[in-house]
């Protein structure tokens, strides 16, 4: 018992170190972009422009709010967003976001299309009339622009409306050696191929 009594007795005179915090610093950097707008000091930095007046990514950057006020999306918002709110109050659409028609089947001589500005599109099937399957999502890309859905059979079949590809530039040289896994669909005869 004696051993335990000097114990406590020690711990109980040590006094108790709180553990020291290193201060945290902040540090903020402004950077600003080069572009053909240069607001003189005092004036917005950006500019409101009408959605037919956009012409160059400099022109989707937003004036901001004034001092001490909660800015609006409209004040805030900038790029592709800013493009979207813009297109929105003029009743434009910008991204096609209405959902694909349900109503029908797609076949490969009338199959149900969507347009990409990219080199893949995810589309998810839900089979016709509507619900009528859990979402089946199937992936089309410029390579293989049709894509039959396994639970109803509907075909989908993407446009590419994005930039032309220019061949000019050596850029699209470097390749990173992906191939899509061969499937069962590669060992089709051509005859059988879509066309």
């Amino acid at each position: 018992m004696s051993v335990a009594r000097t114990a406590f007795s020690l711990v109980r005179r040590v006094p108790f170190q709180a553990a020291r915090v290193a201060p945290r610093t902040f540090t903020t950097v402004t950077a600003r972009r080069a572009s053909k707008y240069d607001p003189k000091p005092g004036d917005p930095e950006g500019k409101l422009l009408p959605f037919e007046e956009i012409k160059t990514e400099a022109d989707l950057i937003p004036p901001g709010a004034a001092r001490g006020t909660v800015p609006t999306d409209l004040e805030q918002a900038t790029g592709l967003e800013r493009l979207e709110i813009l297109g929105k109050m003029q009743g434009i659409d910008i991204f096609d976001m209405s959902p694909l028609p349900s109503d029908r089947l797609g076949t490969f001589d009338d199959p149900i299309t969507v347009k990409s500005a990219g080199n893949e599109y995810q589309v998810g099937c839900t089979g016709s009339p509507a619900d009528s399957h859990n979402v089946k999502w199937l992936v089309l890309s410029r390579k293989r622009p049709f894509e039959r859905c396994l639970e109803c059979g509907s075909v989908y079949r993407m446009d590419y409306v994005g930039p032309p590809d220019q061949h000019d530039d050596h850029h699209g040289d470097h390749h990173h050696g992906f191939e899509e896994p061969k499937t069962m669909a590669d060992f089709v005869k051509p005859e059988y191929w879509y066309r």
